[in-house]
């Protein structure tokens, strides 16, 4: 049985290491570290950059779009809390003096959702102050795209296929 698991497990990240399956693990990835749950997704465009060079590009794309799309879940579901908050009817914010910062620069704050830590948190904020949509969405992907791309060509220049 051991044996077995060990030629799936092998079989698995062989498959993933075929370009057209490795875009799709690292949009998934990309996806998920951009919601709440703490995953980094550097390691996955890297390792398919590092497996094929040629790949760069594609790989920086397909993870800002994950990336992406897992902050505007965040925002959607800031958006949600917000809801189930305002129904519940109360009306003093966490955090004020936060809030107040978010408020002031607006969907410009969103430029920071690639940061670690509180880049997340920052789209599910924005959903709940209901910052405008499309061009949160906008900042979130340049902020995301520049990081991918700095990250990625440092760890390829750094650490050369």
């Amino acid at each position: 049985m051991e044996h077995f698991l060990d030629t799936q497990i092998q079989a698995l990240l062989l498959a993933l290491a075929v370009p057209q399956v490795g875009l799709v693990a690292v949009f998934l990835v990309a996806l998920v570290s951009a919601t709440l749950l703490p995953l980094g997704s550097e390691p996955a465009v890297y390792l398919l950059v590092k497996a094929d060079p040629s790949m760069f590009w594609p790989a920086i794309l397909v993870a800002t779009m994950g990336n992406t799309l897992g902050g505007v879940i965040s925002w959607w579901m800031g958006l949600g809390v917000e809801q189930v908050y305002e129904h519940a009817r109360h009306k003093a914010p966490p955090h004020p003096r936060a809030l107040r910062w978010l408020e002031q620069f607006g969907a410009r704050a969103c430029l920071l959702s690639w940061l670690p830590v509180v880049g997340d948190p920052l789209c599910a904020v924005a959903g709940w102050l209901r910052l405008p949509f499309w061009p949160c969405v906008a900042y979130m992907a340049v902020g995301k795209l520049l990081r991918y791309i700095m990250m990625t060509a440092a760890l390829v220049w750094v650490f050369p296929p």
